[in-house]
């Protein structure tokens, strides 16, 4: 696989990660080889059986924020990591725009953008409504601040 799915976003760090809503219908092409999904319960039960490949799930109500703020940090590194290594990743919510426009926001600092910097990267680039409520934004302050002093 070449690491590029289609309809991937290219981060400020060269690594390409794809984006999306749940609620749309899956891009065509390859299907991912690892997939980080962000939602609650019935938004699992409701997509789980369709993700036939390697993923995980965090607590992420829709207009919230994670319910753990650590694991979610660790996951959104190691797709981070995968996608580095050439895998073909993905990251969805319901709708791809709060949960996983922050997300895409929180991945864009760890090629040295500050959070500010990559909210609005994560507008002009991925979406221009990701990262929709005040609190996702602090999550990428909280995210930038929490990576960098690893």
């Amino acid at each position: 696989m070449s690491g590029r799915l289609s309809g991937a976003t290219r981060l400020p760090d060269g690594v390409w990660v794809r984006g999306r809503g749940l609620r749309e219908a899956p891009p065509g092409g390859e299907t991912p080889e690892y997939g980080l999904y962000l939602g609650g319960p019935r938004l699992r039960a409701r997509h789980e059986p369709a993700l036939t490949w390697p993923h995980d799930w965090v607590l992420w109500r829709d207009g919230l924020l994670p319910s753990d703020w650590t694991t979610t940090a660790e996951k959104l590194l190691d797709l981070h990591e995968k996608a580095a290594a050439g895998q073909a990743v993905e990251l969805a919510c319901h709708g791809g725009l709060g949960r996983t426009g922050t997300a895409m926001a929180c991945l864009a600092t760890l090629s040295g953008l500050s959070s500010r910097e990559a909210v609005r990267w994560a507008r002009t680039h991925y979406r221009s409504r990701a990262v929709e409520v005040p609190w996702q934004r602090r999550y990428v302050t909280w995210f930038a601040a929490h990576t960098r002093s690893r």
